[in-house]
């Protein structure tokens, strides 16, 4: 019920604010001290709770007259910020359960799968469960004339039943409360099921530097911003796929139009043992290059086709794979990349969390970004709010930002990743001079501990 204009200025602040968020929890998690627990698992399970409260907040509609817009922007910062507080030393967990980089690529290829699998499954409980309810479309011809929002907003308001609208709320605060049993229940599991290994990323020689100079040394790594630009452009493109992909055929039955809003996902889901196969036989970067650039041609179909439900899964089917390759490919590169930062500084120590960090926050502003730009240039073409039709100017815009705009955004993060240095040759050096480092340093720790007993 609110104009998407404050829509998008929500989904805009909340970015914003995890543009800050996002590398202070990476500050404190690397300043946090091993407990029995771990470093990482309290982050996990103290924040767990406090989310999913902050969640069922973002969908209750307050019994207010005015404040609404404010009230929707707090909790959904606040949301943010525990959801960080879970994702980073999540993700994170990669670097601190093995050191072996083929052990590390195999969780992330299963961290991958069942995050895709979890993308699947709520989706499919948040639409089904509110797509049972029945929300009249406005069949006034005012739309035409104008391309005012708050103007349909006022003309949805007069037309939509009161009932009506309570059983939405319902059935958005039932799907609330499902998902969040379900993000206890995933928390609960991780944390019985996972045990950190301090030894798995820490060099025993290693001293501690301050966060702004590990900031610093973070973000001066070249390997690494050529890596996270890529990752932006790849990930935006698919994002921008997921928005707009249920948007552009509206006759397509509710059920098959849920199952295909995020395009593809079963096959992603399906295909990333697929492309864990492929980046170890060819390559990490052989691999983003094929499985990527393999969504273009049917990403173009799109537009020079009409829609219809046939050329509706073929897209999704293409584009699913390719969403497998754009997520497990990156995020399987991250600790090769980290690997070679401690290679390049071996004084330095504990900065798992920040890499992760930017990475987290990069895969949360790519959501940000299309669902506020793309209910932006829905508000400008003119678009109705539960309209039955729509004006020509939005079908066209659906079309470019589910289209044009994606195969863009590929090439120019397919033209990143190519700059990225660190080959599969390169790969394996950096595997067997981290080994010898290690070797080194527990061999010196060992006979600095052998001096100090003959000495006591």
């Amino acid at each position: 019920q609110l104009d998407p204009f404050y829509a998008s200025i929500i989904l805009f602040v909340g970015r914003a604010w995890d543009a800050i968020t996002d590398p202070m929890v990476g500050f404190f998690i690397s300043k946090t001290s091993w407990t029995r627990l771990g470093r990482l698992m309290p982050w996990i399970i103290f924040s767990t709770p406090f989310a999913v409260i902050s969640y069922f907040l973002i969908w209750f509609v307050p019994d207010i007259s005015r404040g609404q817009v404010l009230w929707y922007l707090i909790f959904y910062c606040i949301f943010q910020t525990l959801v960080t507080c879970f994702h980073v030393p999540y993700s994170a967990l990669t670097m601190f359960i093995s050191r072996e980089q083929s052990e590390r690529d195999s969780a992330t290829a299963y961290r991958m799968t069942v995050e895709v699998l979890g993308t699947v499954l709520g989706t499919a409980i948040q639409g089904q469960i509110v797509g049972k309810v029945n929300t009249p479309c406005i069949k006034s011809p005012l739309f035409i004339s104008t391309a005012n929002s708050s103007v349909a907003m006022e003309e949805l308001n007069m037309t939509h039943e009161t009932g009506s609208l309570t059983d939405t709320r319902n059935a958005y605060m039932i799907a609330a409360g499902v998902i969040g049993g379900l993000y206890i229940l995933c928390a609960l599991i991780l944390s019985v099921g996972v045990r950190e290994k301090r030894e798995s990323s820490e060099l025993r020689s290693d001293k501690p530097v301050s966060f702004f100079q590990g900031l610093k040394l973070v973000m001066n790594h070249g390997a690494y911003i050529k890596l996270i630009a890529g990752f932006l452009f790849t990930s935006l493109a698919f994002m921008w796929c997921w928005v707009e992909g249920k948007k552009v055929w509206p006759h397509i039955p509710a059920p098959v139009n849920c199952e295909l809003c995020f395009p593809g996902a079963e096959e992603a889901t399906l295909t990333i043992p697929l492309w864990q196969w492929f980046l170890t036989r060819f390559g990490k970067k052989t691999a983003v290059y094929v499985g990527i650039s393999s969504a273009i041609p049917f990403l173009i179909m799109v537009a020079v086709l009409d829609s219809n439900l046939i050329i509706t899964y073929i897209v999704a089917v293409a584009a699913g794979i390719s969403v497998a390759a754009a997520f497990l490919l990156p995020w399987s590169m991250l600790p090769d990349v980290i690997d070679d930062f401690k290679l390049q500084h071996p004084e330095s120590q504990g900065h798992e969390a920040i890499f992760f960090s930017f990475y987290v926050f990069f895969t949360k502003f790519t959501s940000g970004v299309s669902l506020g730009i793309s209910t932006l240039s829905l508000d400008f073409a003119g678009y109705q709010t539960r309209g039955c039709s729509q004006p020509s100017e939005v079908n066209f815009t659906l079309k470019m930002l589910v289209s044009a705009v994606p195969v863009g955004l590929i090439l120019l993060g397919l033209l990143l990743f190519k700059l990225y240095p660190i080959d599969e040759e390169k790969r394996k050096k950096n595997k067997k001079a981290l080994q010898d480092l290690r070797e080194e340093s527990n061999s010196s720790s060992e006979s600095d501990n052998t001096e100090l007993a003959s000495i006591v």
